[in-house]
């Protein structure tokens, strides 16, 4: 069985490197083992919480799966293709048929939804360990790039983590990303109001700026790079051990070699077939 994309035509996502590819996942079995990598990734590795449904099919799924669309990076080494990285993405309109975002249960995103053109919802972000390389993760912002340039995304969202569930260990990356990137009033989800926690937790002129750049975990290292920013408010997540932010990327203002790569290759596509990291 092949998938149409919930929110339209189908985008076009293929960039290869090697033996690795970065394409939309085309059947409901790919999707199912990316869902089989998420599981690894949170409840085994990470220790997330898993509901009895999730645990007995050792797959990471819930009621939003059916309608994104699924990003994987595949490794064609060794004959059958194996799902190695997944990102998942949801439009407006899958959002509407599904009646939310995901981010919803943690954020107010009304000022997003207001925004005109498309918008994009980014979450369930992996790497299987044995893959956790530069390559990899570029792949992956690759693919997300021919997305954005092929759908017309104006704006990208979602949550990205900090492992724990005490804000107050993390003081010093959550006060850093409040006084530096924090979204302009326009772009600025909140948490909801019974799950916000401050992140201004230390005064601007007390934080040591290469120290919080460190202790940033890499995906959001790669939104900002991206020139992302952050929404008010941070929120405990105990079901996945997480202490989570909310992510905004507005796509013209993308900066940096990332944005102009992506656009390339994707005008190097047209005649060429697979663009080549």
């Amino acid at each position: 069985m092949v998938l149409k994309s919930f929110g339209g035509s189908t985008p076009a996502v293929d960039v290869r490197h090697g033996d690795l590819q970065v394409r939309l996942a085309l059947n409901r079995a790919e999707i199912e083992e990316a869902q089989a990598l998420r599981y690894r990734i949170f409840y085994e590795d990470l220790a997330a919480t898993p509901s009895p449904e999730v645990a007995a099919a050792k797959r990471d799924f819930d009621s939003f799966d059916d309608y994104c669309d699924h990003l994987v990076v595949l490794d064609h080494g060794g004959g059958t293709p194996r799902v190695v990285a997944t990102y998942r993405v949801m439009r407006r309109a899958a959002a509407a048929a599904r009646g939310r975002y995901y981010s919803d249960d943690e954020y107010d995103v009304s000022c997003l939804l207001a925004l005109d053109g498309e918008i994009l919802e980014l979450g369930r972000s992996c790497i299987d360990p044995a893959h956790r390389s530069g390559v990899v993760m570029q792949l992956l912002w690759r693919g997300i790039g021919e997305y954005v340039l092929s759908t017309d995304i104006k704006v990208m969202f979602g949550c990205a983590s900090l492992h724990g569930t005490d804000p107050r260990e993390h003081a010093l990356p959550l006060s850093y990303l409040y006084h530096h990137h924090l979204a302009p009033l326009p772009l600025r989800p909140r948490a909801l109001a019974a799950r916000y926690v401050d992140m201004n937790l230390m005064p601007a002129d007390r934080i040591p700026l290469a120290e919080a750049r460190k202790a940033l975990p890499p995906l959001i290292k790669g939104y900002l790079r991206l020139g992302g920013f952050i929404g008010d408010g941070a929120v405990v997540d105990a079901d996945f051990g997480t202490t989570d932010v909310c992510v905004v990327v507005k796509t013209d203002l993308v900066t940096g070699r990332y944005y102009r790569h992506y656009a390339r290759g994707h005008e190097e596509k047209a005649g060429a077939g697979p663009a080549a990291i």
